[in-house]
């Protein structure tokens, strides 16, 4: 079966502290797989990276991963995707990613996840995409970063229009639909969501 839409999803390769970080890593991957979706992202099998994945597979889902050689040989690859693509530097990883999907999501992480989000948003004020681009602030997690975003807007450094090209929210139920139908997709509800 043909993935009807395509999420690229950041993450950590660790799990965090809090069990609701991986709780909402399987949801979102039990999510993209129960609509025939394809999960775009990292190619590891740590953390909510290896969460994420192995939940979209379970739920019936396909999973790209792309992944850097090196990482490949430090055994971090997850070679249980639908398709892992090794590449040699993560500027090829991450045009690969964002080449394979229709919209962006960031989930709780660390620097690496950051620095995909930051990269793509940017990508996307410049025009080189038209891509929905979301954040899941589980549990506050990303409370800090958007009062500092706000701030930067205050002080002169950003415009609203910039904040607006991002979907921020805390439900995956809201925040997954909305990804998928502004990348132009309607991805068929579960039974028991009718």
């Amino acid at each position: 079966m043909e993935a009807s839409f395509s999420l690229c999803v950041y993450c950590g390769s660790r799990a965090g502290v809090s069990p609701e970080f991986t709780e909402v890593a399987r949801t979102v991957g039990q999510w993209i797989g129960q609509r025939g979706g394809q999960l775009v992202y990292g190619g590891g099998r740590n953390g909510l990276m290896g969460t994420v994945a192995q939940a979209t597979l379970d739920a019936g889902g396909t999973v790209v991963g792309v992944i850097p050689k090196a990482l490949v040989e430090k055994e971090w690859a997850n070679h249980g995707c639908t398709e892992l693509h090794v590449v040699d530097t993560m500027h090829e990883r991450k045009r690969l990613m964002a080449e394979r999907c229709d919209a962006f999501l960031a989930l709780p992480g660390g620097i690496g996840t950051f620095e995909e989000f930051f990269e793509v948003w940017t990508w996307r004020q410049l025009g080189y995409h038209d891509k929905p681009v979301g954040l899941l602030n589980t549990n506050g997690y990303y409370d800090g970063l958007m009062s500092f975003l706000r701030s930067t807007v205050e002080q002169g450094f950003m415009g609203e229009w910039q904040m607006d090209l991002i979907r921020v929210d805390s439900e995956v139920k809201r925040l997954l639909p909305a990804l998928v139908q502004a990348a132009g997709f309607s991805p068929e509800p579960r039974l028991d969501e009718i």
